[in-house]
């Protein structure tokens, strides 16, 4: 006896599935047609001559005839909700598996696949907090008006490089912010048409936004809260534009810009805040509903998307206490704001306690020579080029990029590497050069986490 399974996933809302069995019976192989009779040689079973994928499978062993002739059988069982009692067990079970496992899952079968895109199952599993994925490292000229094009994806767990993430926009792009699975873009520069992108690099959905006034040192900031969002539709993220202007003389504000996908408009707020520091290195950190972004005066500048409130925070070591050329990067892990430094004092990961107070704890340090002892292959002579500062407007020669999870991606030379904080690991990423980079200057680094939301239901 021969039996064939088959799985068939139906297209229904049930996203349930049927199992399929096919049996071959009896011959049915007319030997009296000659004389105008009907006579069977009683073969009961459908019997292969050989091993299945050969043409001697299709001939039964008992009667000598091809499979064609012998009754065709098909049993079905039907598993609801791929096992589960029910579909919202289903969504519920599924919706905790990370997003990286989750997309492999999609190319299972179609009934799979339909339940993962459903946007019942995308906005239950966004709610759950999302680990960092990787980095997306794009170098800047630092006095060309022209965009370098490449954008390289870093891995968090494994090095391999990725230049095409963004393939499936229009464009070529200068990436500006990440938040919780949402990308922020911009076109290159120079262009014709002007836009602004946000896009999901998961699912290639992608929005596009008028871009009146193009800047390339424009400050674009992302937020995005999937929790916020999880039960509405349509799902609903702001963009704020941070503009430096001058009161009088000597006095300079911060001004916001607010864009709002429920709304599709722009419009400023109220609300400035009065400092004369520029921003550093182009982001901001999205937070309990607070904007952050790091200054080149030891500041923090925030900014409340819902009361539109703005004040600074102080960093909690400034930068005129130490000899040499500091590097310095803010970032997030477990919905707190963290401070991250390095010096000839070795490398701190502070933590804020209290935003009004300015009250931060520290919660990792680690000297040079602990770092050289610990990864020799990677790390020599670090005080001595760090404290060397060969001119003030030199890069410094160690400097953390973005911080995410635990994860600081800093540049050492003309290295990248990954360090997690926690367990003392790190591993070398690149070199600037397997980055196709030209210019060393101000990259902008963004880190990134994978998501499944849906960005087509912000247009609905």
């Amino acid at each position: 006896m021969m039996k064939k399974r088959q799985v068939v996933v139906e297209s229904s809302t049930t996203s349930s599935s049927m199992v399929r069995y096919v049996r071959y019976r009896e011959c049915q192989k007319n030997h009296a047609t000659n004389i105008g009779g009907y006579a069977v040689d009683g073969c009961r079973e459908f019997m292969a001559s050989g091993e299945q994928g050969t043409t001697s499978a299709l001939t039964c062993a008992a009667c000598g005839y091809h499979r064609n002739f012998h009754r065709r059988e098909v049993e079905t069982e039907e598993m609801d909700n791929f096992g589960f009692v029910n579909r919202d067990m289903a969504i519920n079970v599924l919706s905790r598996l990370p997003t990286k496992l989750l997309l492999g899952l999609k190319c299972v079968c179609k009934g799979w696949h339909q339940l993962l895109c459903d946007c019942d199952f995308t906005k239950v599993q966004s709610q759950k907090r999302e680990y960092i994925s990787g980095f997306f490292f794009q170098q800047r000229f630092q006095w060309c008006p022209y965009d370098i094009r490449t954008i390289a994806y870093i891995p968090a767990e494994f090095i391999v490089f990725n230049q095409t993430v963004f393939s499936f926009l229009p464009e070529d792009v200068v990436v500006l912010a990440s938040c919780n699975g949402l990308v922020c873009c911009r076109s290159c520069v120079p262009c014709n048409d002007p836009a602004i992108y946000v896009c999901n690099p998961v699912n290639r959905e992608w929005i596009k936004l008028n871009w009146s006034g193009p800047d390339r040192d424009s400050h674009i900031a992302l937020a995005f809260d999937p929790c916020g969002n999880a039960m509405e539709r349509p799902i609903n993220f702001k963009l704020v534009q941070v503009r430096h202007s001058e009161a009088t003389l000597d006095n300079l504000y911060f001004s916001f810009e607010i864009y709002s996908s429920y709304t599709g408009v722009w419009r400023m707020s109220k609300e400035i805040c009065k400092c004369n520091d520029k921003l550093y290195k182009n982001k901001g950190i999205f937070i309990g509903g607070v904007l952050h972004w790091l200054t080149d005066g030891d500041k923090i500048l925030t900014f409340n998307i819902d009361n539109e409130l703005t004040w600074l925070i102080a960093v909690p070591l400034s930068s005129i206490h130490f000899e040499g050329i500091t590097g310095s990067c803010i970032g997030e892990s477990d919905g707190q704001l963290y401070y991250v430094i390095v010096s000839e004092k070795g490398l701190h990961v502070w933590l804020l306690q209290d935003p009004f107070e300015s009250k931060w704890t520290l919660k990792h340090s680690k000297t040079l020579e602990g770092m050289e002892a610990e990864h020799p292959s990677f790390l020599y002579n670090l005080r001595e080029r760090v404290t060397h500062r060969p001119s003030l407007d030199s890069d410094p020669w160690m400097d953390p990029l973005a911080f995410k999870d635990g994860y600081l991606l800093m540049k050492v030379c003309d290295k990248i590497y990954i360090y997690h904080v926690e367990t003392n690991q790190m591993k070398q990423a690149c070199t600037l050069s397997e980055l196709g980079g030209i210019s060393a200057s101000s990259p902008i680094v963004l880190p990134y986490s994978l998501s499944m939301i849906p960005l087509k239901q912000a247009l609905e």
